[in-house]
């Protein structure tokens, strides 16, 4: 296997076709693949849209889970392995909520981002488009998204928008 030590991130803002794109760009690798799910379950709504990308990955796919501890899964993974993450709003919402140091555990994250030990595509929501949010711990998610996002856009090899199903390379 040539050496394909990348880190590609995607950021858009909802239903922009992050996703559904970020496993198009994994597929051109050689299987198997492995999605790193940092979403969890709290409500319908969420639970179908889960759902959903289940259904997009057949028996070529290996799902691990890691909606608090996604730095020490991306260690986990073997050297080579083609890696999609999805998402890192999710992951940023998790800490928040279960009140971890979200400084700290983004630093964690984006050091392990950093060094990529295969092809490695990474989803996240562009979050500061729109209007301030009225409440406090809206901001800030807002902030702390932004904030995280640079950072990961910094170590990335390529960053790519994504707007109305289209990409658009930004990096």
């Amino acid at each position: 296997m040539p050496d394909d030590r990348r880190l590609v991130f995607i950021i858009g803002g909802a239903r922009s076709g992050k996703s559904a794109h970020a496993e198009r760009l994994i597929e051109a690798s050689p299987a198997p693949w492995i999605y790193v799910a940092t979403g969890q379950a709290f409500d319908g709504e969420m639970e179908d849209r889960i759902a959903e990308h289940k259904a997009r990955r057949d028996q070529r796919w290996r799902t691990i889970e890691a909606p608090l501890e996604l730095a020490t899964a991306l260690r986990d993974v073997p050297d080579g392995e083609p890696v999609l993450v999805d998402c890192l709003t999710l992951w940023l919402s998790n800490q928040i909520l279960a009140e971890c140091d979200v400084g700290k555990e983004s630093a964690r994250l984006v050091e392990v981002l950093a060094a990529p030990r295969g092809p490695w595509f990474v989803v996240s929501n562009e979050v500061g488009l729109g209007i301030v949010p009225d409440n406090a711990l809206a901001r800030r998610f807002r902030d702390a998204a932004g904030r995280l996002n640079q950072e990961v856009a910094a170590v990335a090899d390529e960053v790519l928008l994504m707007a109305a199903g289209l990409p658009i390379k930004v990096k």
